[in-house]
């Protein structure tokens, strides 16, 4: 440490007044500083007011500019807010500085070892003896000590307020935190009772439900032993039954057996199968039949109106002859719909049977062999002649069948098994009408 114009042992002879503008210098530097260039010995001097720390803080500052690189870095901020008098300093300038205190301050921190030359006419150096010297030097390092204790002291102060401050908020949170287990011990204790509480009524309501089931069971018993005593009671009433049914029965023969004597009746000669006289000569008629054919439309009506009354239609007999000119498709369809229109009006069971091709067991329309109520039918394997006789013979004697056809074949068999026959004209007629 120390430089040819402004440190070593130069730093004694430098005048009051010099020494008060290089640490006002410094003091300026020092308060445009960020906190992490700061110097450690100048940390404290860094957190005074800034109008207190060329004063306050003037030992300190005084001493970190013994140091080349404070010095140097006090130096740049002086040159760039004075460049003229910074290149008037300067040890190659042609033309010197003219002397004055600020280029005395220029040139002790440039180093350039003119700052004697460049002291006002006012202010000569001291010329004291070494004695004297030595005193003042000795006398301004121990103020600097001063100095430099007393902003020491100032920062411990500083850090002791703070060291208040943070235990007066400890305290405050300290107090918090009491307040939050007083009162999460208090929650605890009215939990606990709570817990006690319901813990009570929870046994009340055990010992009441056990006292039920007593109850309960006292209740079975009872009802287990008056429902042995009823079954007592029932098996000696029904034995009484049958003691007075006996007597009663006792009774009723004997009393058969003497009005037979007094009526004095004689034995039976002749049964009943004795009385039956013999068959005699019919005419045949085929059952079902009525003698006659169903032509008029409004009596198809009533017939179909009867209970469970089923009409059987032969559907391509019914189709041809009423509406021929269609294709066999349009035929059913136009058959189906016009069908369709009976059953909702009668509430008849209807089925339309038609002559089929292998694979086609359902309707047109409609899954299952329906089409809007009306169950279509497709003979595979048999011509639909066929199909409508099997479907009478499956019928109960008894229920009303009228079929629609004018084969002749087919109305013989269906009228000799009990069904109205109806020709396909009465029900093209019929379904004109809708």
């Amino acid at each position: 440490m120390g430089g040819a114009g402004g440190t070593g042992d130069d730093a004694g002879e430098v005048p009051a007044a010099l020494r008060v503008a290089l640490v006002q210098v410094a003091a300026d530097v020092l308060g445009s500083a960020e906190p992490a260039e700061v110097p450690p010995t100048l940390r404290a001097v860094h957190r005074f007011a800034p109008r207190r720390r060329a004063t306050a803080g003037a030992g300190p500052l005084w001493t970190a500019l013994q140091d080349d690189a404070f010095r140097a870095r006090v130096a740049r901020a002086w040159a760039q807010s004075h460049p003229e008098l910074a290149a008037a300093v300067a040890a190659d300038a042609t033309e010197p500085a003219t002397p004055s205190l600020p280029a005395a301050v220029g040139a002790w921190l440039l180093a350039t070892g003119t700052w004697r030359d460049l002291l006002p006419a006012g202010d000569p150096p001291d010329p004291t003896g070494p004695a004297q010297a030595e005193v003042q030097a000795r006398l301004e390092r121990a103020q600097g000590e001063s100095e430099r204790l007393r902003a020491e002291a100032a920062a411990a102060r500083e850090e002791a307020r703070s060291a208040q401050d943070q235990l007066v908020a400890l305290q405050r949170e300290l107090r918090r935190l009491r307040s939050d287990a007083d009162r999460a011990r208090s929650e605890g204790r009215r939990a606990a009772d709570d817990a006690r509480a319901s813990l009570d009524a929870a046994e009340l309501a055990r010992s009441r439900a056990q006292e039920d089931l007593r109850q309960a069971v006292d209740e079975r018993r009872a009802a287990n032993a008056e429902r042995t005593a009823a079954r007592a009671e029932l098996r000696a009433a029904r034995k009484l039954a049958d003691v007075r049914v006996r007597l009663l029965l006792d009774t009723i023969v004997d009393a058969a057996s003497g009005l037979r004597s007094e009526l004095a009746l004689p034995p039976v000669a002749d049964l009943p199968a004795d009385l039956v006289s013999p068959p005699t000569e019919r005419p045949a008629v085929r059952p079902g039949s009525r003698g006659r054919s169903v032509d008029d439309p409004a009596l198809l009506d009533e017939l179909l109106r009867q209970p469970w009354a089923h009409l059987l239609v032969d559907g391509y007999n019914v189709s041809k002859s009423g509406f021929g000119e269609l294709s066999l498709a349009d035929q059913r369809r136009r058959l189906v719909d016009g069908l369709a229109g009976v059953a909702a009006r009668t509430g008849a069971e209807v089925t339309c049977c038609f002559d089929g091709q292998e694979g086609q067991t359902q309707a047109p329309g409609g899954p299952g062999g329906y089409a809007r109520g009306v169950r279509v039918l497709f003979a595979v394997g048999e011509i639909a002649d066929d199909l409508i006789r099997r479907l009478v013979q499956a019928e109960p004697p008894g229920r009303v069948l009228v079929v629609v056809t004018s084969d002749r074949e087919v109305a013989r068999d269906v009228e000799g098994a009990g069904a109205w026959v109806v020709p396909s004209s009465t029900l093209v007629a019929r379904l004109q009408r809708l």
